[in-house]
């Protein structure tokens, strides 16, 4: 039975990744508010992990903290009527499915289990070849003797789960804003083409799928949010017209508010007008985002088009092995000492490859924390006391790491004030490199089980893609400053960055939006690539999103290969964000008179 057009479908998002944390779920469950609680597990990193341990134990390939954190709260979820979906399935749903079925059986509760398979291509290779498939980055040919290979899924199969009965569903890799679209479409209806419905209800999803990033985590303005230890994980009020209210359970710490919904809504996404999903193809561009009271966000004015006719599949392939060596450095000049240490280890190791006889090193990456080494030519801080020194290396042998990381030890002996903490030489780990490809879709066949019997599910086949509409936002036209001073960007506008594979991308919204136009006009496509020239070897693409004040900047090549493959330490371009918002830009002298800019603490000006 369908809800009626005035009912609020309530969904709670327990977690962001896997990882996350234990008290989410039951934070949720006291509140006594949800219809639906997911939990988000999967990344390109947990991927993985996941795979690496199916490989060593055919009966493993799940998130196992987050299908213990369900299972220690089946009672309550029973109880309650609650009704959970996760993608903590990872490469091996169905082995999920049997451990939460066997924690039923042992908390003496009854619940009815479904899980999604299909997305699994690792052994559709030989399929695949003829298709002649090119990996999205550089073109290359699809990829031999992959750890795991799989599609994202849509939101679908696990509406079907829930409309055959299923209390609980368990995904493996599916886009993670489907954990909440699968339900409005069971409950509301939702048709095939009802594209712009489809896009609000992914974008209640995209902004619960990161947990308590949308209630105060990552914002620019950290400061204002009260506390972290007990943040709110996020509500989502969804009603059947697609608007939906951003919120948290009462009495939790954390902040909702348009500035923290709209870093959410920038985080990770490339053309905010051509959002590519399984299910649909969203434009964000003209979201309006309102604060109706307090905690409480109003969310309304996503479009969409006819998703694409092609699904994304990620394959992780080992390729060789890394190590990364943490070091203090103490003392008077510490971090031109530790940039010696870094030259002179790389040139041992480099000896002692040669001496016995093995190849070079493939990839060596440096870098001084404590010193800014991350922010290039943009550091400020070169005469610190004290820093760490991480040194990563990449080589086809782990015997050959092994061999490198022993003479870590010569050198605690020769540079003053180096402690290694006690904690031993690193381990060489296998390097996996992330490969993706567009495949058509009609080469899916999604299959659902619930309780262990097979379900009927047919993929229903979309509408044919259509072109996206010609962007008519202004771009960088020109902006005339009288009596220029010089402010950093945070003191105009506040953001958010992450990663898409070897890409990274920054959003930014301007605090006002008096100040777009200077922002359009002096943060340039070429801005940012010079401001991260020592970061970046492809493009700089700008988007604009006038709904939300905000450009969303798409960084290619970005990120050393990306967060499995990257030797940098933040392989994700998580600080990203935080370094653009240091770059100066000139506003009018007038301006420091504006509200938005009086409002700001010194420390931001």
């Amino acid at each position: 039975m369908r809800r009626s057009e005035d009912s609020v479908v309530v969904l709670g998002g327990a977690a962001g990744a896997w990882g996350d944390s234990s008290f989410a779920l039951p934070q949720l469950l006291d509140s006594e508010r949800c219809d639906y609680i997911f939990l988000d597990a999967l990344a390109e990193i947990t991927m993985a992990i996941l795979a690496r341990a199916r490989q060593k134990d055919p009966a493993l390939g799940y998130a196992t903290d987050i299908l213990s954190m369900i299972g220690r709260e089946l009672p309550r979820i029973v109880q309650q009527g609650v009704r959970v979906v996760t993608n903590a399935g990872g490469v091996h749903p169905r082995a999920a499915a049997d451990l939460l079925r066997g924690m039923a059986a042992e908390a003496g509760v009854e619940i009815r289990i479904a899980w999604v398979e299909g997305d699994d291509l690792i052994g559709r290779l030989d399929e695949l070849s003829d298709l002649d498939l090119a990996e999205m980055s550089d073109g290359g040919p699809l990829v031999i003797g992959p750890l795991s290979f799989n599609a994202y899924l849509g939101a679908r199969p696990i509406a079907a789960a829930l409309d055959a009965g299923a209390d609980l569903v368990i995904t493996g890799r599916c886009v993670d804003s489907a954990l909440a679209l699968g339900p409005l479409l069971h409950e509301f209806g939702w048709g095939l083409h009802d594209f712009d419905l489809l896009s609000q209800g992914s974008l209640a999803g995209h902004l619960l799928e990161c947990g308590p990033q949308a209630t105060g985590g990552l914002l620019t303005d950290w400061r204002d949010v009260a506390s972290w230890h007990d943040i709110g994980y996020p509500i989502a009020e969804c009603r059947a017209d697609g608007s939906f209210v951003l919120t948290k359970a009462e009495g939790t710490g954390g902040l909702v508010d348009v500035r923290g919904a709209a870093e959410q809504l920038l985080y990770e996404i490339g053309d905010p007008g051509a959002y590519l999903l399984p299910d649909v193809t969203c434009d964000w561009r003209h979201v309006e985002l309102r604060q109706v009271e307090v905690d409480r966000v109003e969310v309304e004015g996503a479009l969409g088009r006819p998703p694409p006719a092609t699904l994304k599949a990620c394959a992780q392939v080992a390729d060789g092995f890394k190590v990364t060596a943490l070091l203090m450095i103490g003392g008077r000049e510490a971090a031109a000492k530790a940039s010696r240490l870094g030259s002179e280890f790389t040139t041992r190791a480099a000896r002692l490859l040669e001496r016995d006889g093995y190849r070079p090193l493939r990839n060596v990456d440096v870098e001084v924390l404590g010193a800014e080494s991350t922010y290039g030519p943009h550091a400020r801080t070169p005469h610190s006391r004290e820093v760490v020194i991480k040194i990563s290396m990449h080589h086809d042998e782990r015997r050959a790491l092994s061999a490198i990381v022993r003479e870590l030890g010569s050198f605690a002996m020769m540079v003053t004030g180096l402690s290694a903490g006690g904690r031993g030489l690193p381990k060489p780990t296998p390097l996996i490199q992330l490969r993706s490809y567009l495949i058509p879709r009609d080469r899916f066949a999604p299959t659902i089980y619930l309780d262990g019997a097979s379900i009927p599910y047919l993929e229903p086949s979309p509408a044919a893609p259509v072109a996206r509409p010609v962007d008519s936002a202004p771009g960088a036209e020109p902006f005339p400053v009288d009596e220029p001073i010089e402010v950093p960007l945070i003191a105009l506008a506040h953001a958010r960055s992450g990663d898409k594979g070897p890409d990274a991308n920054i959003g930014v919204r301007a605090r006002h939006r008096d100040f777009l136009p200077l922002l359009r006009n002096q943060l340039t496509t070429r801005a940012v690539a010079n401001w991260f020239a020592h970061r970046i070897r492809g493009r700089v693409e700008r988007h604009e999103l006038p709904g939300i004040d905000a450009l969303n900047f798409v960084l290619r090549d970005a990120l050393g290969g990306g967060g499995i493959s990257s030797l940098r330490f933040d392989a994700q371009g998580k600080a990203y964000a935080q370094q653009l918002l240091d770059m100066p830009v000139r506003i009018p002298r007038a301006w420091l008179g504006h509200a938005a800019l009086s409002a700001l603490p010194s420390r931001c000006l």
